[in-house]
């Protein structure tokens, strides 16, 4: 699972308010090599939320993004990569999603996170 998913994700369990960001309990994470595509990165940019991002990054072993952003960081060649490695390159294997309201672990396996619900959670 790449961190631009686990951007995206979020627990929707009944009666949760707060089920984004998921907590990452990492087991095994990968590197994959993507090819840059800057205009993605450019136009994905404004859709990230940054802080959840970065702490996603860090849990992974990543440290390489700066903790505030602004879009003028999108002129530098060195951000852009540090972004596209962390986004697109960087995968959770294995491991699970928690949900930060209520502690349920979604399992992630081989690169794929499992989010459906039980029948109670409906």
């Amino acid at each position: 699972m790449r961190l631009l998913t686990h951007n995206m994700l979020s627990s929707n369990i009944k009666g949760v308010a707060n089920g984004f960001p998921l907590k990452i309990e990492a087991g095994k994470v990968m590197e994959k090599q993507v090819e840059m595509n800057l205009d993605f990165l450019k136009n994905i940019f404004s859709k990230i939320e940054w802080k959840p991002f970065v702490e996603a990054a860090k849990t992974l072993g990543y440290s390489e993004l700066p903790e505030d952003v602004d879009p003028s960081l999108l002129d530098s060649q060195q951000f852009l990569s540090n972004f596209h490695h962390a986004l697109l390159e960087i995968h959770l294997e294995e491991g699970a999603l928690v949900c930060p309201e209520t502690g349920r672990k979604f399992p992630v396996s081989k690169g794929i996170p499992n989010m459906l619900l039980h029948e109670d959670e409906v």
